[in-house]
This record gives structure tokens, sequence and C-alpha cells, in this order.
């Protein structure tokens, strides 16, 4: 079990479009319509971890045209993203829009995310610990995955608030924004790579 709780932080922690966008909010929004972003992030990493658990993922991804289109669909997704981030100048925040993203955005971002896929799958088919009682270890599994995915995804948050009250140079914020989109490049790719 101790495994499987390092693993999750350690999946979790590293940047990918959850955290970094959860970021992104807090740079650019505040606290507020961070909160509420992160909700709906956390909402959608239960309907893919249900997704996984199910087959249904399993299901979808075994015709060959369709895991293709999705894959792109989602590449294109968060290229379009790394882009916003990478030519964000010296804005940190790199979620630029009329409104606050919203519950519904982070709900919305995480069905698209392939590394949602790929750290549930990991997650949930590996680390057994409780092999004869396979339901029991599933619920075990997801009470000690939201333990953790709740907290880290809430510091990356308070991270981009607190970038957002810091006077950076603006040298300082295109840096900032350079290594997101780098990671968020660093995740597409190996999500692509993974499927080829």
């Amino acid at each position: 079990m101790l495994e499987f709780a390092a693993a999750v932080f350690f999946l979790i922690i590293t940047p990918g479009p959850g955290v970094l966008s959860a970021a992104g909010v807090g740079a650019g929004y505040g606290y507020r319509p961070g909160i509420a972003y992160v909700a709906g992030l956390w909402a959608g990493n239960n309907l893919v971890a249900g997704l996984v658990i199910s087959g249904v993922a399993a299901a979808v991804l075994s015709f060959p045209w369709l895991r293709a289109l999705l894959l792109w669909g989602s590449a294109a997704y968060l290229l379009w993203l790394a882009a916003k981030i990478a030519f964000a100048g010296s804005r940190i925040a790199f979620i630029h829009a009329e409104r606050a993203p919203n519950f519904w955005n982070g709900l919305a971002l995480q069905p698209i995310n392939p590394k949602a896929y790929a750290v549930n799958t990991a997650l949930f088919s590996g680390f057994a610990f409780m092999p004869h009682a396979l339901a029991t270890e599933t619920w075990i599994k997801f009470l000690i995955l939201n333990a953790i995915w709740v907290p880290i995804h809430l510091a990356w948050l308070w991270a981009g608030v607190t970038l957002r009250r810091l006077d950076l140079a603006a040298s300082v914020q295109r840096a900032i924004n350079a290594g997101m989109a780098l990671a968020m490049l660093t995740v597409v790719g190996l999500a692509v790579h993974a499927q080829l």
C-alpha cells in the first residue's frame, strides 16, 4: 500500500495539464475561481478513474481509429494550451479569457487529458495489495488517490496565486511560462510516444 501511495504522489505531482492549468487559473484569477476549477478537475479525474476501472476506456480504445482520433484530438488541444502558455509573454496567467474558468472547464479537461488515463491505468491495474478482495482494494485505492490528489492540486493552485501576488520581472515570468509550456509538451510527447 505504501508503494501505491508513493506512486500516486510522484505520478500526480509531476507537471501535466491538470496541475499546470490549476496553477494558471490561480495565477490569472485567484482562489475562488481556482477552487471551482480544481473541483471540476477532481470530478473529471474520478470520472476517468471510473472509466479505467470499469473497462469502458479499454473497450473504447480497442478501436484503432477511435484511439488515434482521441489521441490526436487531445494532443492538438494540449499543444494549443502549451502554445498559449509559451506565448503569454510576461504574464504568468496563461489562461486568458473574459470569464474565469469554472467547474465545468475543469471537468471537461480530464477526459481529454492523456496523463489522466495513463496515471489511472497504472495505479488501478498495478500495485495489488489485496488480490483476494479486488473491490475493497479498488475502494482503498480511490481513497488514497483522492487523499493525495486533492492537496497536490490545491498546492499547485496556491503556487499560481502566490506567483500572481509576486511582482516578478518580465523575464522571470517569461521563463516560468516557457518552463510550463515545456512540461506540457513533454506530457504530450510521452503520451503520443506511448501510443505509437
